[in-house]
């Protein structure tokens, strides 16, 4: 049986995150570029293989010096994420 292949279409999709910053106040962002793919043995998702891809240099908090740390080895350089 060959598997079904997904992908998620950036026009009508977006990725977004929100953190909290020193027990105050979240930190809201987002990646413009990013990749999610998605293969299963039918339409049901429970046992599918997820991918996410999301390019670093995409990250934007409005806030100029913030990303710029975000981009460093403190956080998302070269980092593989499993699950």
């Amino acid at each position: 049986m060959s598997k079904i292949k997904w992908s998620l279409d950036p026009t009508h999709s977006e990725v977004q995150f929100k953190i909290k910053h020193l027990m105050i106040t979240n930190v809201t962002g987002s990646f413009a570029k990013y990749e999610v793919t998605a293969e299963t043995d039918n339409e049901d998702f429970m046992s599918a293989d997820i991918s996410f891809i999301a390019d670093v240099n995409s990250v934007t908090t409005n806030n100029e010096q913030r990303d710029g740390h975000l981009k460093g080895a403190d956080f998302l350089i070269q980092k593989n994420f499993r699950r």
